[in-house]
């Protein structure tokens, strides 16, 4: 069973949510891409798409997002304001790999005035390529955010080694 991916942009970075999305639509990997806008011309502000791409999501529609924005910055401070979601701008192949493999990040958030479309393109293939492996040490660190999140935990949390 492939992928389900968002996508979502604000009106800075129509241009390349459409050049991925039609990347995303092409591959093997992905079953379906799930388009929450915005689309050319229109002019919302991205804390309304990043919310709602987000939800997508957390709602078990789609398995992972890539939103756009003019930096990346504000999509993923957008997307993670809501509970469960973590989402990340990253603009180089290392860091799009340690969003999955260190953080099982849903979201990957990329910046039109930051990077060139084509790295851009190659990122989001990236992204959809890589697994999170529950067996790993990182897992420990996914289940304290989680549980930081939730509530469970609350204060400060016991000092230890990195």
């Amino acid at each position: 069973m492939g992928l389900r991916i968002v996508v979502a942009a604000d009106p800075a970075a129509v241009e390349y949510k459409d050049a991925v999305k039609a990347d995303l639509e092409a591959d093997s990997r992905v079953d379906e891409v799930i388009d929450v806008g915005v689309q050319a011309g229109e002019d919302t502000l991205y804390p309304h798409v990043g919310v709602k791409g987000a939800h997508v999501i957390k709602e078990g529609k789609a398995d992972r997002g890539i939103f756009f924005c003019g930096t990346g910055m504000g999509m993923a401070i957008t997307a993670n304001k809501v509970p469960g979601i973590r989402a990340c701008t990253a603009h180089d192949s290392f860091s799009v790999e340690r969003l999955i493999m260190s953080n099982d990040a849903h979201v990957l958030c990329l910046g039109q005035r930051v990077i060139g479309r084509e790295l851009a393109r190659r990122l989001a293939h990236e992204f959809i390529g890589y697994t999170f492996d529950p067996s790993s040490h990182s897992k420990a660190n996914i289940d304290l955010i989680n549980a930081y999140e939730s509530g469970d935990i609350v204060g400060e949390a016991a000092t230890g080694s990195c």
